[in-house]
This record gives C-alpha cells, sequence and structure tokens, in this order.
C-alpha cells in the first residue's frame, strides 16, 4: 500500500523506452543463437546477423506499437509532405556536409594504426564494404525524408553550407553539434562492430556437457552470455541513430571533460589495460583462485557476479535501439533506472571489485596489494567522474532534471548516498534540488 501511494503521489517520470522493446530485442537475439547453435554459425557474419536479428524486431516495435515516429520529437511532419522542388536544394546542401563528414572519418581510420590491427580488422572490412551502399542510399534517403521535416536545415546542412563558402549562412554551433555526433558515432561503432565476433563465436560453439555441475564455469558462461547481450544491443544503438525512429542523437556531450573520462575507458586510449598507469591486475588472480575447494562459496559468489552483469546487460537492453556514449537520445527511466541513474557504473564497478579482488596478491607484496587496491579505487572514481559530466550534459533537458529529482526522491541507492550525505553535512534535500549538477552514484 505504501508502494501503491508513492508511485500514485510522486510518479515517476516518462520513460523514451518502454520495456517492450528490450525484450522483442532479446527474443530476436537468442532466436539467432539458437538457429547459429544447430548450424555450427559461430563466424564474424554470424555474429553481425544476430545483431541484426536483435534490432529488427526493436525496429519493428518501435513503429508499429510505440509509434515512435509519430513524436513530436523527430521533426518529422507525415502529413504534410513539401514538394520537392522546395527541398531539393537543401538535400543537395545537406549531401555535401553528410558525405564530406563520412570523409573525414575515413580519413581518421586511414590514419589510426590501430584500426588495421587486431579485433578492428573486422571492423574496417564491414566499413568498407558498406560505405558504397551508405554513398548511394543516401541520395534518396535525404531527398525523401526532408520533404517531411518540419525543418530540414540540420547540422549537416550548415556544414554543407559552410564548405560552400555561404558564410553568412551557417551556424557554427549546429557544425558543432553535427560533427560531435558524428565523431561519437565513428569512433564507437568501429569499436563495437570489432568486439561483435568474439563473445558470440565462444557462445555458439560452448557445449553445455563441459560446464555441467562445474559452479566456476557456469558462472563464466553466464557472463560470457551476459556480454554478448550487452555488445549486441550497444551496436544496434550506434547503428540505428535515425530521427524517423526517434533514435536520433539530440545533444552530444559538449564538456571536454566527458570525453576525457568517457574515453580513457576505451581503446586506443584506455588507461586499465595491461600496459596503462590504471591497471590494477598486477599479481592478482581471479575469484575462482582464492575460492578454490569451497565449492558452496564457489557456487554464491559466481551467482552474484552474474547477478550484477545482468543488470549490467539489462542497463544496455532498457535502452532499446537508443544506446550510445556521451549522447542525449531520450531520458530512460524504466528498468534498472528506476533504481539509479547509472546501473551499468555501478554494477560493473561492483563486479570488478568482486570478481578481481585486488587486495589479494599472488606475490604476497604489501606494496602489490596497497597499489591494486588505490588503482582500483581510482578506477571507480573514473567512472564516478564520467556519471557527474553526464549528468552536467543532460541536466540541459528538464526532463532529465525531473527525473534526477524524482530519483533522489525514490531511487533506493540516490536515497542512501544523500542519507549519508546528510549525516557527515554534505547534503540537503534543498541543495539537492537548487544545485546545477544532481548527485551521482
Amino acid at each position: 500500500m505504501k508502494a501503491l501511494k508513492s508511485s500514485q503521489y510522486d510518479p515517476r517520470p516518462q520513460s523514451a523506452v518502454s520495456h517492450g522493446v528490450g525484450i522483442v530485442g532479446l527474443i530476436g537475439l537468442a532466436s539467432w543463437i539458437l538457429i547459429a547453435r544447430q548450424y555450427g554459425m559461430d563466424g564474424p557474419y554470424s555474429a553481425l546477423a544476430a545483431c541484426l536479428a536483435c534490432a529488427l524486431p526493436m525496429i519493428i516495435w518501435s513503429l508499429l506499437k510505440d509509434k515512435v515516429h509519430l513524436r513530436e520529437s523527430t521533426g518529422i511532419d507525415w502529413k504534410n509532405p513539401k514538394p520537392l522542388r522546395e527541398t531539393f536544394d537543401i538535400s543537395v546542401v545537406k549531401l555535401a556536409g553528410l558525405w564530406a563528414t563520412w570523409g573525414l572519418i575515413a580519413v581518421v581510420y586511414c590514419i589510426g594504426r590501430w584500426y588495421w590491427t587486431g579485433q578492428y580488422q573486422f571492423a574496417m572490412e564491414i566499413m568498407e564494404m558498406a560505405a558504397p551502399w551508405l554513398f548511394v542510399l543516401s541520395v534518396p534517403y535525404v531527398l525523401l525524408i526532408d520533404r517531411y521535416f518540419i525543418e530540414p536545415k540540420d547540422g549537416a546542412w550548415h556544414l554543407g553550407q559552410f564548405l560552400m563558402g555561404a558564410r553568412s549562412e551557417y551556424e557554427p554551433e549546429q557544425i558543432y553539434h553535427h560533427l560531435r555526433a558524428w565523431t561519437v558515432k565513428g569512433f564507437f561503432l568501429a569499436f563495437m562492430i570489432s568486439i561483435v565476433p568474439g563473445g558470440f563465436g565462444d557462445l555458439v560453439r560452448l557445449d553445455f556437457n563441459d560446464i555441467a555441475g562445474n559452479p566456476v564455469a557456469i558462472a563464466h558462461w553466464l557472463i560470457i552470455a551476459m556480454f554478448v547481450v550487452d555488445v549486441q544491443f550497444a551496436t544496434a544503438g550506434y547503428l540505428l541513430t535515425m530521427k524517423p525512429l526517434d533514435s536520433h542523437i539530440r545533444t552530444a556531450n559538449p564538456y571536454l571533460a566527458g570525453w576525457v573520462a568517457a574515453l580513457m575507458c576505451y581503446p586506443p586510449f584506455i588507461l586499465m589495460g595491461d600496459d596503462g598507469p590504471l591497471n590494477y591486475h598486477v599479481n592478482t588472480a581471479d575469484w575462482a583462485y582464492w575460492f578454490e575447494g569451497h565449492g558452496t562459496l564457489l557456487a554464491i559468489w559466481g551467482g552474484i557476479l552474474v547477478f550484477l552483469t545482468a543488470i549490467y546487460a539489462w542497463a544496455t537492453v532498457a535502452f532499446g535501439i537508443r544506446f550510445s556514449n556521451l549522447t542525449h537520445r531520450g531520458i530512460l527511466t524504466h528498468g534498472p533506472y528506476r533504481w539509479t541513474k547509472h546501473p551499468a557504473y555501478v554494477s560493473k564497478n561492483i563486479f570488478w571489485w568482486l570478481s578481481t579482488m585486488p587486495f589479494l596478491v599472488t606475490s604476497q607484496s604489501f606494496t602489490d596489494f596497497v597499489r591494486n587496491t588505490a588503482i582500483m579505487a581510482i578506477v571507480t572514481g573514473v567512472y564516478y567522474w564520467r556519471a557527474k559530466t553526464e549528468e552536467k550534459h543532460l541536466l540541459s533537458d528538464p526532463g532529465y532534471k525531473d527525473y534526477a529529482e524524482w530519483m533522489d526522491r525514490n531511487g533506493p541507492i540516490p536515497r542512501v548516498i544523500n542519507w549519508a550525505k546528510r549525516r557527515i553535512g554534505w547534503w540537503s534535500p534543498e541543495k539537492g534540488r537548487d544545485s546545477e549538477v544532481q548527485p551521482a552514484e
């Protein structure tokens, strides 16, 4: 009854994504994995087909059930198309800006040596195959869709105007937004495509007889399965940044701190790798090593790690077709976002602490213990920093401010954090409502 009254008098802000989108995406992905296992299709192209099997049901649900294409936020009026003669010149300029943007991304791909080694080679192969098709199909798409836009002069158009020398007719801020959005997509899409094949192939090849009765192996493969879900949904999200699906990038993070905090967590800038300054794995062993011989404890600990990974994957599934770093593509308030504004960061950091246990070292060195623990704490701090920079960006949307304030009043994790801050005098309800940036968790 108390929960009912709380939801009645302080309702949670509406989410930009419905529960059904993620559910149908999971069904599509699971169906393809079963087909791939049946026919032994464990290669990289099968993994990419799994992304299609995940994305297509979500697109259909979004259009037919949620009717996202009719939302005002798309900026599209399907009932009143403009004559082609009125939008043709705009479309031509927009195509020039769009193609210039793609050309710039291609130059970066060519110059970056890391894009032509290791797992990135598959991503570059896909990009090379897709490029001619994107170039050709962009023409009818832009010519058609511009007829329905209420305001077709977007960032690509402003960039095209700049390139054509019409200096009095473009807005620099529109160009900056356009370039930031495509930088996000170009950087992260290549990374996501590069990691699509790995876990998928392992999952397809898995022999269940090899893990039966082994709690460590069961936990290991369940964790891999959760990461496959995360990667597939995230890749679909980067691919489907489209206004007709209302999944376009409203804004990309304009703050340098946000970009620094995010990029240090991904190659080639990653600081947590084996040779990075934030490597906390020196002379460590994982949880299975320290609990070896204790079957019950292994099962419990493994179950906790699987649960944390499931929360992490769920946080991505909740985005449906909208997942993307460093961007605002609609405010999520459902799924794990009912409990905390940053469920992925919370769950993954707890996972790292419990799976690595950096305070235990095989070298018996007190120095290694201190260093690993301190560095792991710094890594957690990096993700807290990411959360703060993301909130600073999203608070420009009143919808996110409403959600953040609702979360401070109702979210279990923020309430615990705010209670602790009140105990030491760092936060009060009035300060939380009036401050520019809400507390992050």
